[in-house]
């Protein structure tokens, strides 16, 4: 069998055939231009290839991301465009790549690594565990009535991408400083991936801001679908991203979007799982909140990732954790005063990496693990000790897949 090397990247050509990899399986083919624009995003080192002596043959990347967790933030490694060719699967080429892309974001003095799971089979196996849920929504236009009294307040403003970009990315780090799982984004980011209209697409992007007493307070992106019969819309608006920066604000971005006319329905994704339309609308059976696995996470470095967020109350506990795949994570670990040491003490909880990788965030507990038989309850009252622990006020939510 041939020898598979996995390195970085050495050029823009090398980092388009890493691109390929994952493209094959979506009908993708990325032309120059998408590879100069997508290289803006993610260094071109930071794009593992897999070659097998002839031909790079499976791609692997990571953004530089800082994400949010209670209590702080934390440089975090966004794993993405993860593939093997059809032609090589079967022959540990992914589980290479994991591991030199895990060893270089600890490497990196990335704690975490996070990422999007295409099949949710796949990444457990690598250390990496569900942390956080989001919810689809598709509601018909006659039923979004909203259960807050009161009329529309502030004023809505379709603008530019300009303009836009000048003022969303401050209400999105307003937002995001408070909400475990949200990813930094760059100028670049939101020029060339979150505010950019592809041609390809059937509608146009809309931008639209809210600004409350004369001061900007949120912004929704979507896009009209629009299909008429009998001359009756019966088309939809798909909203992309939307959020306000107080109650009031997404109250009020949330107003308009579904007293928008002309549509039959709206359609929504990416919402964070406590989300407050599920008591903003009347009737909130309507929205048909369906609730989907999101963003999974990865402890690289287990000391300095628990010893990164914050936690509730001055309890102790001690984790005997089990990681076959970055065995320095591996062993006994005292958790007090925000710390994480090596410790030969009596065990409260046994359980995977991949159990930690969950409750990281705050937003699955060790007691739903422990129901679930993924975690071993080792002291009476442990699962409940630790969950007062890694409480988090809101449910953590990344709102882009990356």
């Amino acid at each position: 069998m041939t020898a598979i090397d996995v390195r970085p990247a050495g050029d823009l050509d090398e980092f388009r055939q890493g691109l390929a990899a994952i493209g094959h399986f979506f009908g993708w083919e990325p032309s120059e231009e998408e590879v100069e624009r997508f290289a803006k995003l993610l260094p071109v080192d930071r794009m593992l290839v897999a070659t097998d002596g002839k031909a790079i043959i499976a791609g692997a990347g990571s953004f530089p991301f800082e994400m949010t967790v209670p209590g702080g933030m934390v440089p975090t490694a966004g794993v993405t465009v993860v593939g093997v060719l059809p032609t090589h699967r079967r022959r540990g080429i992914l589980t290479s790549m994991m591991r030199r892309q895990l060893d270089d974001t600890r490497a990196a003095g990335e704690p975490l690594a996070a990422l999007w799971a295409s099949e949710s089979t796949i990444y457990g196996r690598f250390g990496y565990g569900i942390a956080s849920f989001y919810g689809e929504i598709s509601v018909p236009k006659e039923r979004t009535t909203l259960a807050v009294v009161g009329g529309p307040a502030g004023d809505v403003r379709i603008v530019t991408a300009e303009d836009a970009l000048e003022s969303f990315p401050a209400l999105y780090d307003a937002v995001r400083a408070e909400r475990p799982g949200m990813m930094s984004r760059s100028r670049d980011w939101w020029e060339h991936r979150r505010l950019r209209n592809p041609s390809d697409e059937s509608s146009p992007l809309v931008r639209a801001l809210l600004v409350l007493d004369g001061v900007p307070a949120g912004y929704a992106l979507y896009r009209v679908h629009q299909k008429f019969e009998a001359f009756g819309s019966v088309g939809h608006i798909r909203v992309l991203e939307a959020l306000g920066t107080s109650p009031d604000a997404t109250r009020e971005i949330w107003r308009y979007l579904l007293e928008l006319d002309w549509t039959s329905r709206v359609e929504a994704g990416l919402l964070a799982a406590d989300h407050e339309l599920l008591f903003l609308v009347a009737e909130p059976r309507r929205l048909k909140f369906m609730l989907l696995d999101g963003l999974w996470v990865r402890l690289v470095d287990l000391p300095a990732a628990l010893a990164a967020r914050s936690y509730t109350g001055d309890d102790a506990i001690v984790f005997d954790v089990s990681d076959a795949f970055l065995p320095d994570n591996e062993g006994r670990w005292r958790l007090s005063g925000g710390q994480a040491e090596p410790t030969d003490d009596e065990p409260d909880l046994r359980l995977d990496v991949t159990a930690l990788g969950s409750t990281y965030l705050g937003g699955v507990t060790f007691g739903e693990l422990l129901r679930a038989g993924r975690i071993e309850e080792l002291q009476d009252g442990a699962a409940a000790r630790a969950d007062t622990l890694f409480r988090a006020e809101r449910a953590p939510w990344c709102p882009e897949i990356f």
